[in-house]
């Protein structure tokens, strides 16, 4: 039992879908999981688990932006055992082609976030997926005829940032879009010699200024659930 989650020894399962909305993993346990049951309510930060296709799946609420996923995925790993963490989120389109409610697979995961300054001492370190949940991410998507943008992505540390042009320097050097929490799900899962992936739904877009409500973000960006379960059980 730790300290945020508080489940029981046994309950969660090596594979874990991490959305930051705690209604979204509620919505995901409902919807696509056999026999759910919620194994943690601990500041309404709710975690699941159930069967896909028989196989035993989580999908644990995380919060938003590198802190909070640092807590539940350091947890998980460490306490729990997980072994393939796939976060299920959201993120703001960089690009032209990249458009609102497209599946974007991030490869690597850029950051203006101090937290691997601090970790690697002033280093810089490279955060990156694990390939074999790329690809099955992957071929999954092209399998079901849809066509997801993969490559790199920026974390930021910050939602409301003081410089508004700011995004248009990572777009200058191809990243796809942007996010708060990829960076550190990646480092950590190195850490811990864990599988990592973030599957993430363009709900907004810095190019077009589009967006998407609160309620279509939480249920109705089913596509990247699909592909994630079938990414978590394969």
């Amino acid at each position: 039992m730790s300290i945020h989650i508080a489940a029981k020894p046994g309950e969660i399962a090596e594979a874990v879908l991490l959305p930051g909305d705690p209604l979204r993993a509620q919505f995901i346990a409902e919807n696509f999981l056999e026999k759910p049951f919620r194994y943690t309510e601990v500041r309404n930060m709710l975690g699941y688990t159930g069967a896909y296709k028989g196989k035993k799946v989580s999908v644990q609420g995380t919060g938003m932006g590198i802190p909070s996923i640092s807590i539940y995925a350091n947890e998980l790993f460490k306490d729990y055992g997980v072994k393939r963490a796939i976060r299920v989120g959201t993120a703001g389109s960089l690009r032209q082609e990249v458009a609102l409610r497209d599946l974007v697979l991030a490869m690597t995961a850029s950051t203006d976030s101090g937290a691997n300054t601090i970790r690697f001492r002033g280093r810089s370190y490279a955060p990156a997926a694990s390939f074999s949940l790329l690809k099955t991410a992957y071929d999954a998507a092209v399998s079901r005829g849809w066509q997801p943008k993969v490559g790199n992505v920026v974390c930021s540390d910050m939602f409301y940032t003081e410089d508004p042009e700011e995004w248009k320097l990572w777009a200058k050097f191809g990243c796809l879009a942007v996010e708060m929490e990829s960076a550190e799900l990646y480092t950590l899962a190195a850490k811990y010699g864990r599988e990592a992936l973030s599957i993430l739904t363009i709900s907004d877009s810095m190019i077009t200024h589009e967006t998407t409500t609160a309620e279509e973000r939480r249920t109705a960006f089913t596509r990247m659930m699909d592909v994630a379960l079938e990414t978590a059980v394969s």
